[in-house]
């Protein structure tokens, strides 16, 4: 697969995640939900290690280590925006910037897309706030409070998706475990030493257990597909994960989409389709 596809699909995948994590976030403490959800994306990400390609080693895992520290903290921002706010509008801040900060740092290093690539770069960013627009009756954001969660959350996963992409090139998602298990500590211990319960609510287990399978698996398909593209176009396309957040949000839980977000989805596909033509 191309590295276009792989980040569209990573983009399809984070958002069934974020909806799950956002919905189990609802009924469970946040710190609970962030911390089984990791421990089950580590058992994922265990059994995939002998089948997939890629070599582990210290740098391997140092880079994963300082990308879990950043994409952990990310989350728990980002679960608590999504329990006190709407899918819809928290969803699309946190990618925003999300995606900003790789493109920043691309051109920073060097990439130079092509005047297409470019494009549908800045096509892909007009759509996520065009899908974060609320309908003007409803208190989508109540108040400052999920805008500046998401915010936060944002900066975490940009963070993430730039020190992932510095791991070696061979490494597969080796980077993955030690991502994982620092967020896991980090995230186990804030919870501990501020009196956080971890235990889920009754009947949330699952589908906390689920947002952490389709989380790994999406980070999974990022690694793959930032090791064969320019990060600058691979984590744009990555951060129209809220289209598929806002349309679960939409069939499950009814929230409503206006014309406007229908727009932003249809700018989401001619962005993507803009990158892989380039």
């Amino acid at each position: 697969m191309t590295a276009i596809a792989l980040a569209t699909a990573c983009a399809v995948v984070y958002g069934a995640a974020d909806f799950y994590g956002g919905l189990a976030s609802r009924r469970s403490q946040v710190f609970a939900v962030v911390v089984l959800s990791q421990l089950a994306g580590l058992a994922f990400i265990a059994c995939l290690l002998p089948v997939l390609p890629g070599e582990g080693g210290t740098a391997a895992l140092a880079w994963g280590m300082v990308a879990g520290l950043a994409g952990g903290g990310g989350l728990i921002f980002f679960y608590r925006a999504l329990a006190i706010g709407t899918m819809s509008v928290v969803a699309p801040v946190s990618a925003t910037i999300s995606a900003g900060l790789p493109v920043v740092f691309g051109l920073a290093v060097g990439e130079r897309p092509a005047p297409a690539a470019l494009a549908g770069v800045a096509l892909a960013i007009a759509a996520v706030l065009l899908v974060s627009r609320a309908p003007a009756q409803e208190p989508a954001t109540r108040g400052l409070g999920p805008l500046a969660l998401a915010a936060i959350a944002g900066a975490g996963f940009g963070g993430f998706f730039i020190l992932l992409g510095n791991a070696p090139e061979d490494a597969g998602p080796w980077p993955l475990l030690g991502a994982r298990i620092a967020s896991i500590l980090m995230v186990t211990g804030i919870a501990l030493a501020s009196g956080r319960g971890l235990r889920p609510a009754p009947g949330s287990l699952r589908t906390i257990v689920l947002a952490g399978v389709l989380d790994m698996a999406a980070n999974v398909l990022y690694m793959f597909a930032v090791h064969r593209g320019l990060l600058s176009l691979v984590a744009v396309i990555v951060s129209l994960y809220p289209a598929s957040t806002l349309l679960l949000a939409r069939q499950v839980l009814g929230e409503r989409l206006t014309p406007v977000q229908v727009a932003g989805v249809g700018l989401a596909l001619g962005a993507v389709a803009l990158i892989a033509a380039a």
